[in-house]
């Protein structure tokens, strides 16, 4: 998850987040666990590794001093979480948008630790649980970053009144299948549609239904929206509501009963109706064009990723659709460039934030800080094809 910019155009709201708003304190009984464990467990494996382990036995000053950088960015990032988390066991207030500082701080030991690497080769360790290019993160730093997502589980509770769903991937992919054959796509096309709704979910909030957001107090709900997305996605689908009526009475029998369900609340806190009007609002423009788009991006995931980047930034994205050649369309804006580098594209390490501009085939590859989620939404919308043709 992550905090979104639109200053570019309208879109709706957003990973890596990608991040969420809590109440003044969190309840946190079922959480007992501290960092301080975990962290120590983790330090013992993270310090200056002897020449044995394939390190010189002594440092230039650029070396020395990318080590340094990277050690305190570390240090940095436990004193944070630790002081997190004591925070939430103590139920003392939390700061305005607590998981800020949470994301910087990683984004910081991150970065530092690409510099590291960049300077010194021999740090590149073992693959990591979370898919993050070894260069990037060490997996000592796992422990680290359970931690992490743990807080932010806590921070972006839904709220007492939130209205979840039995079958939450179902509904989105159903949506998502149902608003692309509304918009004029054959079958196959639909469920492509629908699988990528499906990642959206996931790239907005991990596939959690009706959370907050603890880096932005305006963006909410199961697609992340702020208020006038969620209106407009709501009146883009009362205009198609009675053609998906005439060849699905039963998915518009759930909608009736989910929007009766919402009432006067705000419709982002019901997982069906967030969902419905999150893709209405940004992608249902968008799905007329999912069989050119799986043509020149047969790679699901690339597509997953394309979908967010219309979140991200909507307009130049637009704009490389209607382009003669989507991934070689480029990017040089400074305020784009920008707004890519607060979603955790292009964002660690001196090299990579040092990009000027870059053409799609390069940002979709340096969105891997998506690919977990995105690989778990193509397995859990595999199990949703086979239920159903159960």
């Amino acid at each position: 998850m992550r905090i979104k910019s639109h200053t570019a155009a309208p879109a709706a709201a957003f990973a890596l987040g990608i991040f969420f708003a809590v109440p003044g304190s969190v309840a946190t009984n079922t959480v007992v666990s501290t960092v301080a464990p975990l962290v120590a467990a983790a330090i013992g494996n993270l310090g200056f590794m002897s020449p044995a382990m394939g390190e010189p036995a002594a440092l230039t000053k650029k070396q020395s001093d990318a080590l340094n950088t990277y050690n305190n960015a570390r240090s940095n990032f436990e004193s944070i979480l630790g002081q997190r988390r004591a925070q939430i066991n103590s139920n003392q207030r939390l700061p305005n948008l607590p998981g800020q500082a949470l994301y910087l701080a990683r984004n910081n030991m991150m970065s530092a630790y690409k510099d590291l690497t960049d300077a010194l080769p021999s740090r590149i360790g073992r693959p990591n649980k979370y898919g993050i290019p070894p260069a990037y993160f060490s997996a000592d730093n796992e422990p680290l970053l359970d931690e992490y997502r743990r807080l932010f589980d806590l921070m972006q509770a839904p709220p007492a009144n939130a209205q979840n769903s039995d079958t939450p991937f179902k509904d989105v992919v159903d949506l998502g299948t149902a608003i692309a054959r509304a918009r004029g796509l054959d079958a196959a096309n639909a469920e492509a549609a629908g699988r990528i709704s499906l990642g959206l979910f996931f790239a907005e909030t991990n596939g959690n239904q009706n959370i907050g957001n603890a880096r932005s107090n305006k963006y909410k709900g199961s697609l992340q929206t702020g208020v006038p997305e969620d209106q407009n996605g709501r009146r883009k689908w009362a205009a198609i509501k009675k053609s998906i009526a005439a060849f699905d009475p039963a998915l518009n029998a759930r909608d009736d009963k989910e929007e009766a369900r919402a009432g006067n609340q705000d419709h982002r806190y019901n997982h069906w109706t967030a969902v419905r009007d999150g893709l209405m609002n940004a992608h249902a423009d968008i799905f007329p064009q999912v069989p050119a788009i799986v043509k020149k991006l047969p790679d699901p995931i690339d597509q997953m990723k394309l979908f967010e980047l219309i979140q991200i930034i909507p307009s130049p994205t637009r704009s490389a659709l209607g382009s003669r050649n989507l991934v070689d369309y480029r990017i040089s804006d400074p305020k784009i460039m920008a707004y890519l580098r607060n979603n955790s594209v292009f964002t660690f390490g001196q090299a990579d934030r040092a990009k000027t501009s870059a053409t799609y085939r390069e940002i979709l590859d340096a969105m891997w800080l998506f690919n977990e989620k995105f690989e778990r939404a193509l397995s859990k919308f595999d199990e949703i094809k086979k239920q159903s043709k159960g």
